[in-house]
């Protein structure tokens, strides 16, 4: 097993890497780094705790320019056992010092960066396959490993995951689970919530926990999902059990134009309804599919990927056929736009391109009923055009479900320098706040961090207090990934001020 960390853009410095936050941060005192060393292997580094220190964060790009990460942790611990990480928690628990989680730290919203300082605790030293079961189709996993390497020790045996996300050749098993990711086959295997059968997770006292492990207990909650899609606030991973498939033996691809977005929308509702679920089903619109799916600016293009029986990709694909073709205007594409895709899909390079360049550019993805996606795709779309500076808002629905789907929003500025981070916040509250007034939800698989922090009060409305209320029992001394989620910090922490 060989894949490891890319960094999203190198740290451009010519002496020390300096802080972007300077809010004052628990001290770490030597006798602390000196005990913590005793525990697991670590380093105080400043280079490699600044690197360790970032993730795939847009708005941290640009800092990282400037030779900047968030908030440096004090030192960066990799311990290679669920036995390790509870002592290393345990301590820090008693002596308040704050601990943030971190695998191939592939995410985009700050989640992993350690912004109250402490201890970055990478687990990516944690990592392989401990033991796969083909009656019942599930896998033991350690929280460090990376997909690709997941994926290569189950194809042997016949079988796959199935969870395939843009960031799968640098992201982590852990990193799924604890920002509820998605893979682009999502519509055919589930989001990671729908695979996870259990959990061994390491509470913030340094108790060792497991959730789950049994098909459709009844015995309580689900306590595997108080810990999918955490963050690290709660608790960390340290083992996973996930569903698994027979490698799929068929594929099938299709393109078609439509009209309008509409349109397309309305005939993978109806793809969905008919029971319908092709592993992808990704529909552009127009500028996006003159950009990069053969459109010409007047049509938006639906592509459609499914593999696994013959005969239920079969019956998916006849399915889809079908309604396509049933919606005026509609016609069939050529099907190697599919290809195309497949080749690009986890291309990123653009991104840094247009960083270094001083362009703003991200990616909003959000969920919402099928009922009100028509309004947000408008609504979220004109809010960001308003905002000073700002040059595209487009936008493409990329996972679909019987009651609603997502709709994946890529936008783009070009402000002044002295402007970069202002038009970014800007974007992202006129975005977030047009989604959330027609309806749609805070994230769909990016997660919160610490880039939608400030929102998760809103979107969550009452039912925040039993997130704090979660927060306050699992971790009563706020030492888990302090500063994310929009929960609360300890008494006397002195919180980032941001934006």
């Amino acid at each position: 097993m060989t894949t490891e960390i890319t960094p999203p853009i190198e740290l451009v410095t010519a002496g020390d890497v300096a802080d972007h936050f300077d809010h004052r941060t628990p001290r770490v005192e030597q006798h602390h780094l000196d005990a913590i060393a005793s525990i697991c292997a670590t380093t105080v580094s400043a280079r490699e705790t600044a690197e360790a220190s970032r993730d795939w964060w847009p708005l941290t790009m640009h800092w990282a320019l400037r030779g900047e990460v968030p908030k440096a942790a004090a030192i960066l611990c990799r311990p290679t056992s669920t036995t390790e990480v509870s002592r290393l928690l345990a301590y820090c628990n008693d002596h308040s010092i704050p601990v943030t989680a971190a695998g191939g730290r592939s995410g985009v919203c700050g989640a992993s960066t350690p912004v109250h300082g402490g201890v970055l605790l990478d687990t990516t030293a944690m990592r392989g396959v401990a033991e796969v079961d083909d009656d019942s189709l599930t896998v033991e996993v350690l929280p460090g490993t990376f997909g690709p390497d997941l994926e290569d020790h189950l194809r042997p045996a016949g079988l796959t995951v199935g969870h395939f996300p843009q960031s799968f050749d640098i992201a982590t098993v852990g990193g799924w689970v604890a920002c509820r990711g998605a893979g682009q086959y999502s519509t055919r295997y589930g989001k990671i919530e729908d695979m996870v059968v259990g959990l061994e997770v390491v509470l913030a006292d340094g108790t060792v926990v497991r959730t789950g492990g049994a098909p459709r207990a009844a015995a309580g909650p689900d306590l595997n999902q108080i810990f999918v899609g955490s963050e690290g606030t709660l608790g960390v991973v340290t083992r996973v059990w996930l569903r698994c498939r027979p490698v799929a033996t068929s594929e099938r691809r299709a393109a078609f134009g439509f009209d309008t977005f509409e349109d397309g929308l309305d005939a993978c509702r109806r793809i969905l309804r008919r029971g319908g679920t092709p592993a992808v089903l990704r529909l552009y619109d127009a500028p996006e599919s003159k950009r990069g799916q053969g459109g010409d600016g007047s049509v938006c293009v639906l592509l459609v990927l499914d593999e696994g029986d013959r005969a239920s990709v079969d019956a998916s694909m006849s399915i889809v056929d079908e309604e396509c073709l049933s919606t005026p205007g509609c016609a069939p594409r050529d099907v190697e736009l599919v290809e195309r895709w497949m080749h690009h899909r986890n291309d990123t390079s653009a991104l840094q391109a247009l960083t270094k360049k001083g362009f703003v550019v991200d990616t909003m993805e959000i969920a919402a009923p099928w009922g009100r996606l028509s309004s947000i795709f408008d609504a979220t779309r004109a809010a960001m055009l308003a905002v000073p500076h700002a040059r595209t808002a487009t936008c493409h629905l990329s996972h679909s479900y019987i009651d609603g789907a997502c709709l994946y929003f890529t936008f783009a500025a070009n402000p002044p320098a002295g402007e970069v981070e202002s038009t970014y916040t800007a974007l992202w509250d006129a975005g977030t706040r047009a989604v959330l007034a027609h309806g749609g939800n805070l994230s769909h698989h990016h997660g919160v961090g610490l880039n939608r922090a400030r929102f998760m009060e809103e979107a969550l409305g009452s039912g925040f207090t039993v997130l704090r209320a979660l927060k306050n029992s699992l971790d009563p001394k706020g030492i888990l990934n302090p500063g994310k989620m929009g929960l609360p910090l300890p008494d006397g922490w002195e919180g980032v001020q941001w934006p």
